[in-house]
């Protein structure tokens, strides 16, 4: 976890050229669970997607710190109890130690996966040199889509620091060459100027509609990491042009039941733009792939499958986000994203605006798992929560089987949404229309005429423990006061995170910047 990048690059080069052997009866399984494919014969065309499946399994292959470091720092989530991880309970208050190792970790194990879908795009482009013309066109969606995937984690990357490396190639000795770091700007006009080139040569559709690698991405993802993008640049008629491509393409829609979404029947759902994909191929022992889910569980559970392992307490839905989602009348979403504790529940209702709580807030999920107290936190992510009925029968791993969504279609609805608001002109439906789709699913009345606040509420409520959406949102509208809650202090100075020593002493530009 703590190598340096360049040993981390050199080790996996080392193994590319090996790995192809043995790679070929991984075709078969779940996209996104197969071993890179390196390769030596570029007259073998059909080797070509093994290059590819190996930048998808890169992708997948987050650690559990990184998700949780990019949204710990939003007004929606806090660090659990402070354990045996101080620094990530401090970065949760804004007090940040540049020598802790889930930053070293974030920073590091993406730009080794940035690097991998270099390394396979230069490979795809030598089995092209040998290819036909169906060969050559097959290559240049295989790129497409290494492009596609390196840009989402070059925007977590910049989203996090700001000015960051953009690597042109596999060759990290170009790295050390650097004399001025890209800003954020330029990497995001970058990842914007990279879906351009990218979504000419992706396959249409959703990704669910893929045969030849289900679930992989398509021009919509491209278009919607494009959206992003620009929405960090607050570049409002790209964000309004790109979301509204997909809006109008018809592709894609809201899966009906948001409590479901993020379980077992929301898996590659006609809302998903992108996602990590995991399987326990349908067998209660043997071969699995899976993300650690640990971190957002409860430590303490009674759950209806006995025998279902429990979690770590290290992600907490915020008292201001329950409260904030109470006053509005959410039911479903509340009910989806949080998982109450007994004590929790009584912390609670000591506001007397709340001492009367609705008949879900209670400690049992609709799944009938037993939320016990712990001395962590008072709540859990019930985002990021799988029912133990739901657990493949044989796995006790908590969430084992879950995908992890990224990029979701009721974000574009309320990207698009928002971008109207700031005076962007619409090519697809109106603000009002994006905003109450998302609003009808939550079983929440329709507005007129909506505002940014309302847009940012609704995106509040909506995609809250999702990847640092929300505090992002505040960062890029210089909404600062809502960060400082609870007893903390934000200031403009702590937008960043500071560079890792670790890479600063490898890379000493960083320390210039």
């Amino acid at each position: 976890m703590k190598l340096l990048l360049k040993n981390k690059i050199q080790i996996l080069c080392a193994v590319l050229a090996l790995a192809i052997l043995g790679c070929t009866d991984k075709l078969d399984e779940p996209q996104l669970n197969n071993n890179f494919a390196g390769g030596t014969d570029f007259s073998k065309t059909e080797d070509m997607k093994l290059s590819i499946i190996g930048v998808y399994e890169a992708f997948q292959s987050r650690g559990w710190e990184q998700p949780l470091l990019l949204a710990v720092r939003g007004d929606d989530v806090n660090a659990g109890g402070l354990g045996d991880q101080q620094d990530f309970a401090e970065t949760d208050l804004f007090n940040y130690n540049k020598d802790y190792w889930m930053y070293n970790s974030l920073w590091e194990n993406m730009y080794v996966d940035i690097i991998t879908a270099h390394t396979a795009m230069e490979q795809i482009e030598r089995f092209q040199e040998l290819a036909d013309d169906a060969g050559v066109a097959q290559g240049s969606q295989f790129i497409a889509e290494a492009k596609v995937l390196r840009a989402i984690m070059l925007f977590h990357i910049s989203q996090t620091w700001g000015a960051v490396f953009i690597p042109e190639s596999s060759d990290t000795a170009e790295l050390l060459s650097v004399t001025e770091i890209p800003t954020q700007t330029e990497v995001m006009q970058h990842i914007s100027d990279q879906m351009d080139e990218a979504i000419p040569f992706l396959a249409q559709g959703r990704p669910n509609t893929r045969t030849d690698i289900p679930g992989g991405v398509t021009t919509h993802t491209a278009l919607a990491i494009k959206a992003m993008a620009n929405q960090e640049l607050e570049n409002y008629q790209v964000v309004a042009d790109a979301a509204g491509q997909i809006i109008n393409s018809g592709a894609f829609s809201l899966f009906p039941d948001y409590y479901e979404l993020f379980k077992t029947p929301g898996k590659l759902s006609n809302e998903v733009l992108l996602d990590m994909q995991f399987s326990d191929f349908g067998q209660g022992e043997g071969d699995r792939r899976g993300h650690l889910f640990d971190p957002y569980g409860p430590e303490n559970w009674t759950p209806a499958v006995t025998g279902a392992g429990s979690g770590w307490g290290f992600f907490e839905p915020s008292m201001k986000f329950i409260k904030f989602m109470l006053s509005r009348g959410e039911t479903v979403r509340l009910e989806t994203s949080v998982l109450f504790t007994d004590r929790g529940i009584a912390e609670l209702q000591t506001d007397p605006a709340f001492a009367t709580l609705p008949a879900f807030v209670r400690n049992t999920t609709r799944d009938g798992d037993i939320i016990n107290d712990f001395s962590r936190a008072l709540f859990s992510s019930g985002k990021h929560y799988l029912p133990s009925v739901q657990l493949i029968p044989g796995r006790t791993a908590y969430g084992s089987n879950k995908n992890y969504n990224i990029i979701r279609y009721a974000e574009i609805l309320l990207m698009y949404a928002e971008a109207l608001t700031h005076g962007a002109s619409g090519s697809s439906i109106s603000a009002d229309d994006a905003v109450n789709q998302v609003r009808a699913r939550a079983s929440l009345p329709p507005l007129s005429g909506v505002t940014l606040d309302q847009v940012l509420d609704e995106k509040y409520a909506e995609l809250s423990m999702e990847w640092g959406k929300r505090y992002f949102d505040l960062i890029r509208l210089k909404r600062y006061d809502e960060l400082s809650y609870d007893g903390r202090t934000f200031s403009p100075d702590k937008v960043f995170l500071p560079y890792p020593q670790a890479q600063v002493d490898q890379f000493p530009i960083l320390g210039d910047n």
